[in-house]
């Protein structure tokens, strides 16, 4: 797909804050711990290569990506640090890793003997890997402690090198932490039954990270949502960081009306006017990732809220103005004018979702603008 250069509407990107908050990070945690910079999905929408070189400036100790693909594209644009991939990856790509000083994510005793017998047959060099723990994610991981010595006499083997182990939590931006407690108690159990611990060793995400520090049996935090400025609870719980968000979305006006009461506006005709008023058109819509469920929401434009009108279209969509504006005014999707904020939490309340959604459905089309 391509970027859509000549269009007046973007996604602003402001790298100063993006460093502002890892650094918020660090001062928070004990001395010597890591950060990873968790850059999958396209760094949450904000584009990979752009937020990899930047958090790099900001002192991350490496990065984590969905899947080997995302790893490539950092490695080609020149990011050489650590490069975990969060997600498991088929024995038959993992020489593509080894080959890349890419680590992998391992959970299953079956998955290093393979590649063990695959690394011996094809003299690759030694793959470094994650071994991931399922403490209650339910998702990807050594289940029981049994299991996982299996695993650890496996990668003591030339084809491996043992750089880290690590867990996800389901709970942690929760008000309720009495099932986090419980995957805390899993994550102790197996720390227990590992006597040499590897060089990464990490349990914290965003939400450990912002409020639960205190629990942290780790050396090592995997910074996501909150590199990018947002709340990992939503409104849940208050952010313990003083975070600045890291993406906006403007447009410019490409047309402006004086519509009649009684006159209706988008597909369905879900809206009619009941008084006069001026509609604006933007050149944005759903196909960028703003949701078709956004309809009703609002919009800024020099300050003041404004509705949108009528359903979204795949590539426009229409608002009410306070008053006659020239074709070319700045309106704000997301983010802030002269002192009014609307914010990726505040777009997921109106759609029913979360900020991670309403960041990674923005579409590759709506040109990524960076400053700072």
């Amino acid at each position: 797909m391509i970027s859509a250069q000549l269009r007046d509407a973007a996604m602003v990107v402001d790298l100063k804050a993006l460093k502002h908050n890892i650094k918020q990070q660090r001062a928070a945690l004990p001395a010597n711990s890591r950060i990873l910079a968790v850059v999958k999905a396209d760094a949450y929408g904000h584009g990979a290569v752009p937020v990899a070189h930047a958090a790099k400036e900001a002192g991350v100790d490496g990065f984590c990506v969905a899947m080997l693909d995302e790893g490539l594209e950092l490695r080609r644009a020149g990011i050489d640090q650590l490069m975990l991939v969060l997600g498991l990856t088929p024995v038959h790509y993992a020489s593509v890793a080894a080959l890349n000083d890419i680590s992998l994510t391992v959970g299953s005793v079956s998955w290093l003997k393979e590649y063990a017998e695959l690394a011996k047959n094809e003299s690759l060099p030694p793959l470094k890997v994650h071994l991931a723990l399922d403490t209650g994610m339910g998702r990807i991981g050594f289940r029981d402690v049994a299991e996982l010595k299996q695993a650890l006499a496996l990668v003591n083997q030339p084809a491996f090198v043992f750089e880290g182990m690590f867990t996800h939590f389901a709970t942690a931006d929760a008000a309720d932490d009495t099932y986090f407690k419980q995957q805390l108690g899993r994550w102790h159990e197996f720390l227990a039954a590992v006597d040499q611990k590897p060089p990464y060793v990490h349990m914290a995400n965003s939400a450990v990270g912002m409020w639960h520090r205190e629990t942290i049996a780790a050396n090592t935090v995997r910074m996501g949502i909150s590199m990018y400025g947002c709340n990992p609870s939503g409104h849940e719980l208050p952010d313990s960081l003083d975070l600045q968000p890291v993406a906006s979305i403007v447009a410019k006006t490409t047309f402006v009306k004086h519509l009649q009461a009684g006159e209706s506006i988008s597909y369905g005709a879900t809206y009619t006017a009941q008084n006069d008023e001026w509609v604006a058109t933007l050149p944005i819509g759903y196909a960028d990732g703003y949701l078709r469920r956004m309809q009703g929401f609002k919009v800024l434009v020099a300050g003041q809220e404004c509705d949108i009108l009528g359903r979204i279209c795949m590539d426009q969509m229409m608002i009410r103005l306070p008053k006659s504006m020239p074709i070319g005014t700045e309106v704000v999707l997301m983010g802030s004018s002269k002192g009014k904020t609307l914010s990726a939490t505040d777009l997921a309340d109106h759609a029913h979702t979360i900020n991670y959604e309403i960041l990674t459905s923005i579409t590759p089309r709506l040109m990524r603008r960076y400053k700072n």
